[in-house]
Parts: structure tokens; sequence; C-alpha cells
């Protein structure tokens, strides 16, 4: 059989990392055995240059371009190394993906991903409207257009608050000049609206999934047990939580979820009841944990990409704990120079990442 070729996106590795590296590590253990290729918007972003993973990475326009121009560039890159699958893991990208998917198909290029109306159903914005008839619980919502509205939203809300961007990010804030500079903040970066959520005291859990046209393939649950600044996980543990399974097994049969996700949920101190935070379209950062417990994701993923099918799973390890840290990737300056100049790795030779 052929090794299928496959792009992954989402090599940055920073104190906010992409999913696109334990994507890559978690196919590089598939049966499959894929040729993978990275997507990067930038030469200097780490997976660029983790040849154990990747056979080759090339530079792609930022999702601010549109579909079209990302389209024309995927077109060349086809032209050069023949893909079989994208597999995009950053939800700015996702809209681009969907637009031009059909067009993929007809160059030989499969992709895994939600219709238009799925993706916009668990956005942050929507959630609330979209699970109202679910019995699903959701902290106190709402989203903010202009900087004039923050006054009346901080007193229905009541501080402290979480104010969160569209796509990434979210920071509490303790008092009304807070909140303001936060909504600059992430207006800024990731646009308009941004997010106002009530805050819950209580422990927070994820849940990393995979489904098709609604039916769950795996999800994996995750405790945190380090958070970085920005509240991401830098470690964690597998543990075993029904309501948490059950209720993502719910949520994504009635959104008819198709591709990888991650539902953030909380658990209150004082109620114990059960909080779905928000759900991201992709994979998480955390996605090798899922492999290294027992469910390869994004390999399944993969399966279902090339038309294959795939048994749903059933179990997972209990009590595995990643540790996330940083590693220095020491590589000769023409790899920059090849990525800046030439927006691929193509000519740059391996094994020699330590001249």
């Amino acid at each position: 059989m052929k090794r299928p070729v496959v792009a992954v996106s989402g090599m940055n590795a920073v104190d906010s990392p992409g999913p696109g590296v334990p994507v890559l590590r978690s196919l590089r253990e598939s049966k499959l055995n894929p040729e993978l290729i990275g997507f990067a918007y930038g030469a200097l972003e780490p997976g660029n240059f983790m040849s154990e993973l990747l056979e080759n990475s090339f530079l792609i326009p930022y999702p601010s371009s549109g579909p079209d121009v990302l389209l024309e560039r995927i077109r060349h890159i086809n032209s050069i190394k023949k893909l079989d699958v994208i597999i995009p893991t950053l939800d700015s990208e996702l809209d681009n993906y969907i637009s031009i998917s059909g067009e993929l198909k007809k160059n030989g290029i499969s992709v895994f991903l939600p219709g238009r109306k799925e993706l916009h159903t668990r956005d942050k914005t929507f959630l609330k409207e979209s699970l109202q008839n679910t019995g699903v619980l959701l902290p106190e919502t709402i989203s903010v257009q202009d900087v004039s509205a923050i006054r009346h939203v901080t007193e229905k809300i009541g501080f402290p608050l979480f104010v969160k961007g569209v796509f990434y990010e979210a920071y509490l804030a303790r008092n009304y000049e807070e909140a303001v500079g936060y909504f600059y903040a992430m207006a800024g970066k990731w646009g308009i609206p941004v997010i106002f959520q009530k805050y819950i005291s209580g422990e927070e859990i994820n849940v990393c999934a995979l489904a098709k046209e609604g039916e769950m393939i795996g999800a994996v649950v995750m405790k945190k047990l380090f958070l970085t600044d920005k509240g991401k996980a830098w470690a964690g543990v597998t543990i075993n939580n029904e309501e948490a399974k059950l209720t993502s097994k719910k949520i994504l049969e009635y959104i008819k979820w198709n591709s990888g996700c991650e539902l953030e949920y909380i658990i209150e101190n004082k109620t114990e009841k059960m909080y779905l935070l928000e759900i991201n379209p992709r994979f998480p950062a955390w996605v090798y944990l899922a492999t290294a417990s027992g469910q390869n994701l994004p390999e399944a993923l993969l399966k279902l990409s090339l038309g294959e099918k795939v048994t749903p799973f059933q179990s997972y390890d209990v009590g595995k704990v990643f540790v996330r840290h940083s590693w220095d990737e020491i590589i000769p300056m023409k790899y920059i120079e090849s990525l800046t100049i030439k927006g691929q790795l193509l000519e740059v030779e391996k094994g020699d990442n330590h001249e």
C-alpha cells in the first residue's frame, strides 16, 4: 500500500503550543506509515525542524489572506509533493479549509472537517443558544462588540470574570479596568467580538474527542495538574469521568460534529455541577496524551480522511501523565534561508542539523 502523504498545520510549539507537533507525533506511530509534511505560518516555528517527525515543511499564507490564496498555495505545493490528506489543527484556519474542501477533493486531497453550520454551532458566541435544549450547563456568557457595553455586561455577570478571544486566549478580570484592558488586547489580537464569561470556582477537566457525523469514535478525559499564566495545561493526567464522557457524546451527537475537538468543562466546588466552558473545533495540544493512553485519535482521523472504516475506541489507560517542557532544536542557517526564500525545506539535507 502506498504511503499516504499527509500535511499537518500548527507547527508553533511555544508557551501556547499548537496541536500540530503532537498530531505529527501520533501519526508517526500509525501503522499507515504516512509521509508527514508540515504547513507553517513562520520560518521559525519549531515544528518545521523536527526531522524525526517531518519529511518536509512548507510555508502557507495566514488565514486572513482568505481561501483563494490558500488554495493557490496548496495547488503549488501539491505540484511538488502529491498530497493525500491535509489535517488543519488551528481554529482560525477552518473556515478557509471548509470553503476550499470541494476544490481540494478535485485535486485528490482529502480533509475531514465539520460543515460550516456545525463549525459555527459550537462557536463561543453561539454555544449557549446552540445547546439550550440539551440540559447542558454553561456559565453566563455574553459577546461584546464595543467597549461602551462593558460596564453593563460586567454589572450583569459580576467579578471576577473571564475575557476571552474569539479564537484563543482567556484572562481573568477582577475589576472594570482590567476588563477594559483585556477587551482591547483580545480585540486587537483576535478581532471582534470579545467573550465575557462568568468565573466559576472549581476543577477543570478537558475531553479530547473525535466524531464522525455525530458518532463518537473516541474520547479521553484529562484533568489539568499545572497551568501556565494563560491557563494552558502544562501537565495533566488522564482520569475516568463518566459524566464528562456521556455529556460529550450527547453534545457531539446533537451538533452532528465531524472531526477532532476538545470540550472544556469545570466542576463547581460548591455544587459539584459540571459546566461546559467551550468546544474547540480541533484536537488540543495535549492530544498525544490520548495516543499514549491507547486512543490514537489523529490516526483514526487520518483513516476516516482516507475513507477507511474505523471501530470506535472503548477504553483508555487512566493515570497517564503528561508534563510539557522546552527543547532547543539546533539547526543550520540554511534551514531558515530555505524556508524564508523558497517557502519550503525541500533542498535541505537531513542529518546535518548539528553543523
